[in-house]
């Protein structure tokens, strides 16, 4: 939402906007655009007198524990008769696909390395010359920005639009997936594993969104799958109507990486292309490279420029991002931001980290915040997630099941701590010079970063 805001004030509109607890780096780019953030979701906002409310899907109709609504704003919206919509929504009919125009949507969907994988493409496409509008579930390092219109790029009969494309519901008054409003042509379908147990039953369930989204490919778009993930095969063999284009380790990909994630080459249709050489950790990040490669080779960038061009990525914020280095030489303590929160994406953060820093130590700290997780859906992957770090400190406020309980089969590679002051109690307790000290968490995480790094200088 907050991107949505940036491109509504880059379009020439008007824009505020209401939250709870916005944290950085979103706040920090709200306030450099000059768009005025309101806390809460107080009624009396209705004396702003806006044409159209742009809903995201945190508001609901929920009621609070006295019975007064959780969004006085939305129950007024909905009262006074006042024109609503959802966030797809407006992007779709406002910005996408106007009836003066239509972008060329790139979008990239899968239940891990979204963010990152919009991030590479949308920097190959900008090194190379075309100018590409994007929305990103981040702040990627080499734009400072997670969101822009773009501009129509020579040779290209539409305007590029690189967008994140989120399989999670889109308001509580529209329950498809974000993606569907997007219309792309061309899709990644990254990977797919169960998540957001909050809406979805089972896998089934998000294969079936998933499919909707590529029912809306045109016949000229094209679709680059995953072929190592049963999950998307499945997806695929539902009906597919446009050109299909794999990546993968499996030796039937038409795109492969060759050599390790930090330095590989690329092959396309099993002719070699080009090498990437950057400071980018884990095989997960190799397999997003290789999906960015795909898509932008769709819109004639090839594969060797692109090569090039993802040589110079700098990531995007929150991605293994380094917050501070205490001390110096072989006894430094390093601090690391992550957003990784579900299981597997947290064991390809802390492995990524290993590969890097070899048999120094890594201490996990980390957070289930995401409604998944809360719910304790997945916990009993945890152990298996963490086992590559040699101490693991969770933060478990507000989870509806039994930390310790859970991390248990790690003995005491683990403890549990239920406030950010014990958390930073325990690492301080356990911290020994050299230590890599990863924070792993979807929200803002009480800005624990820099209390550990305030607490280490001490």
């Amino acid at each position: 939402m907050g991107g949505l805001a940036a491109l509504a004030r880059e379009a020439g509109h008007q824009v505020t906007g209401c939250d709870a607890g916005v944290y950085p780096p979103m706040s920090d780019q709200l306030r450099s655009l000059g768009i005025e953030l309101i806390e809460g979701f107080g009624a009396d906002q209705l004396k702003l007198k806006a044409d159209l409310h742009v809903i995201g899907n945190v508001v609901s109709r929920s009621r609070l524990d006295n019975g007064q609504p959780k969004f006085p704003l939305m129950e007024a919206i909905l009262d006074q008769g006042l024109p609503y919509t959802s966030g797809p929504q407006w992007m779709c009919d406002h910005l996408l696909h106007t009836p003066h125009q239509s972008r060329h949507v790139m979008a990239i969907a899968g239940t891990h390395g979204k963010t990152t994988t919009t991030a590479m493409l949308t920097w190959i496409l900008e090194s190379q010359g075309l100018t590409p509008g994007f929305l990103i579930g981040g702040v990627p390092l080499n734009f400072g920005v997670s969101a822009r219109l773009g501009q129509l790029a020579k040779n290209q009969t539409r305007p590029l639009f690189v967008i994140e494309a989120d399989e999670y519901d889109t308001a509580f008054f529209d329950k498809r997936s974000k993606f569907v409003h997007y219309r792309p042509r061309t899709a990644i379908l990254n990977n797919l594993e169960f998540d957001h147990a909050d809406i979805f039953e089972n896998i089934g369930t998000i294969e079936k969104q998933f499919h909707h989204l590529v029912r809306t490919v045109p016949p000229s778009g094209q679709i680059i799958f995953n072929r190592d993930e049963e999950s998307l095969k499945r997806v695929i063999e539902q009906g597919c109507w446009s050109d299909k284009i794999s990546f993968g380790q499996s030796t039937q990909s038409q795109c492969q990486a060759h050599g390790e994630p930090s330095q590989f080459e690329v092959s396309f249709n099993g002719k070699r292309q080009g090498q990437v050489r950057w400071n980018i950790t884990g095989v997960h990040n190799q397999m997003n490279a290789l999906a960015a490669i795909a898509a932008a080779h769709h819109v004639g960038v090839a594969p060797i420029d692109a090569c090039a061009s993802l040589s110079t990525f700098e990531n995007v914020k929150r991605r293994m991002e380094v917050r501070g280095v205490i001390g110096k030489g072989s006894d430094a303590i390093t601090v690391y931001d992550d957003f990784a929160h579900h299981p597997t994406a947290i064991r390809t953060t802390i492995h990524g980290l290993r590969k890097q820093v070899g048999s120094s130590r890594i201490l996990a700290v980390f957070e289930p915040r995401s409604n998944t997780m809360k719910l304790g859906a997945m916990k009993s992957q945890l152990p298996w997630s963490l086992e590559m770090a040699d101490l693991t400190i969770c933060h478990s406020a507000e989870l509806d099941w039994d930390a310790s309980q859970v991390l248990a089969p790690m003995g005491h590679r683990a403890k549990v701590a239920n406030t950010i002051d014990k958390v930073i109690a325990q690492v301080m307790q356990s911290v020994q010079p050299g230590d890599h000290i990863l924070c792993m968490s979807n929200g803002g995480f009480g800005g624990i970063h820099q209390k550990l790094l305030n607490a280490l200088k001490k």
